[in-house]
């Protein structure tokens, strides 16, 4: 085998926990970047939490409607506050604010969606979440492991893929295609994947150029991640649902066959 394939090592976790081609400015950076995105995903738990407690209790209600809409806006503008509020190095904890806000607003939209899986299947919500973690850590670390002028070929890949995105939206909104739907879930999964390295490439090299505005890079690794995190939940309730149906419709079926065989019984004593 080693004659077929060489000498291969085994994987190490000590490898992959080796960041010394970063230069230590750049792993101080990722580590305030990743920090905010920790507290970010648990704030917007939080507020998943917050909303989903709401729709438990008032599920019909118009106003849960309406607050979703001004959770979105309110998202929208605190990450206007963080785009247009500069960092000086005397108002992070402000422009923290503004993130922590942005991430319950976002979390607390997210409750509806929550709220219907669970109706379905409530290990669909763990499951995504547990898949959203492994795919973010992957491409992460794939990211970082990269040459640095990687991200180059990558964005041009993701303008491309962005476009058939926007298309396939925009001739689905005539044809009402269900497999042009499904099209847009998958492939939006792709498109959030390689934000990741993208993005994550893309801090490293604006920190490399002098950029430590870690708030802002927060942002945008936690909106890929909820990107990802919202395409899985669909994608799996998609799969829950259809499983459902199939198991209903060949239960029916059964049921159908059951029922002839009564009448096959009943009419086979009636000639006898």
């Amino acid at each position: 085998m080693d004659s077929l394939f060489g000498n291969r090592r085994p994987i190490s976790l000590k490898a992959m926990s080796d960041f010394s081609s970063l230069e230590p400015p750049v792993r101080k950076h990722l580590k305030n970047v990743y920090t905010c995105l920790t507290l970010s995903i648990l704030t917007a738990a939080a507020g998943s939490l917050f909303s989903l407690t709401l729709f438990q209790a008032f599920q019909h209600a118009w106003y849960l409607r309406l607050s979703l809409f001004l959770a979105s806006i309110a998202s929208l503008v605190f990450v206007l506050a963080i785009a247009f509020t500069k960092d000086n190095g005397k108002n992070r904890m402000t422009r923290l604010g503004y993130l922590l806000g942005a991430a319950s607003c976002t979390g607390y939209v997210l409750g509806e969606a929550l709220y219907y899986t669970i109706q379905l299947n409530p290990s669909i919500i763990f499951t995504a979440l547990t898949g959203t973690s492994l795919i973010f850590l992957s491409f992460t670390l794939s990211s970082l492991f990269a040459e640095r002028r990687t991200f180059l070929y990558v964005s041009s890949l993701l303008m491309s893929l962005v476009t058939l995105s926007l298309m396939t939206v925009i001739t689905n909104l005539f044809m009402r295609s269900y497999f042009l739907y499904q099209a847009q879930i998958y492939l939006g999964l792709v498109i959030m994947c390689l934000f990741v390295i993208y993005d994550t490439q893309l801090i490293v090299d604006r920190c490399r150029n002098g950029e430590k505005d870690y708030i802002s890079h927060s942002v945008m690794l936690f909106f890929d991640f909820v990107g990802i995190f919202r395409r899985l939940l669909q994608i799996l309730s998609h799969m829950v649902s259809v499983s459902f149906l199939a198991e209903r419709i060949s239960s029916r079926r059964i049921m159908i066959l059951e029922l002839f065989l009564k009448l096959d019984r009943v009419e086979l004593s009636l000639h006898a």
